[in-house]
């Protein structure tokens, strides 16, 4: 709240703010009040974070520190194994001392770049960006409630999958990225997932009986496809 009135002069808009901050959460059917921080998957949470994590961006900028931040996920960047623990060492400082704030012990760790580190939902190593294994496993579970076997196989189950896909694909295909053996992958897997919707069961016999084009004609959006008129583009 102290950051927030630095920049916003409105009484009833920091009032607003502050009820928000108050006014609790439900948890199994209770209500739980809220006395610190802000509620996690609240929909201006992000927003006060950067409004508080600006404090963080202005040291470390004033500091000659190359960083990146998106909301509370940040990654410092150091020529050094030495200066990276001093970047630590000055973030924890400011978090406790100015905002109240603690690192995640399970979540910040000082690494090398050819050892790589998870961020956004990308690894990042010094010879590739891909997507992470929890966000295959993320999209995973979004097919795999679309494409229940108990589920018909029709036009509007295809395009609310096609929302799926088309998200997935245009965060992680970037021309950066290294992505292509996994969008193959998952293409085969969710076009396997379709099969057995359709006959009811799961076998190899299947991809004959419906193949490829079979797909395209239901306008089911391909991972693969997606990322290729990206890069192009």
């Amino acid at each position: 709240m102290r950051e927030l009135s630095d920049v916003v002069a409105d009484g009833n808009i920091l009032g607003l703010v502050e009820k928000f901050l108050r006014a609790g959460v439900m948890e199994g059917g209770k209500v739980r009040p809220t006395r610190v921080g802000t509620p996690q998957g609240g929909v201006v949470s992000p927003l006060l974070a950067n409004i508080a994590l600006n404090v963080l961006d202005w040291h470390l900028h004033e500091l000659g520190f190359r960083f990146v931040r998106y909301a509370d996920d940040f990654v410092v960047l150091c020529r050094s194994e030495s200066e990276a623990k001093e970047a630590l060492a000055l973030v924890k400082h400011l978090l406790a001392g100015q905002l109240g704030l603690s690192l995640s012990p399970e979540k910040t760790k000082v690494t090398r770049f050819h050892e790589g580190f998870s961020f956004l939902g990308f690894d990042i190593k010094s010879r590739f960006v891909r997507m992470r294994a929890k966000s295959v496993e993320n999209f995973k579970t979004k097919v795999r409630r679309i494409t229940r076997r108990s589920h018909n196989l029709d036009a509007e189950m295809v395009e609310q999958l096609n929302r799926v896909i088309r998200g997935t694909a245009n965060y992680f295909a970037m021309p950066w990225s290294h992505c292509g053996d996994m969008y193959r992958s998952l293409d085969r897997w969710i076009r396997m997932r379709l099969r057995c919707m359709k006959f009811k069961r799961k076998s190899q016999v299947d991809n004959v009986r419906v193949r490829l084009k079979h797909f395209r004609n239901m306008d089911l959006l391909s991972l693969s496809d997606i990322r290729a008129s990206r890069i192009a583009g």
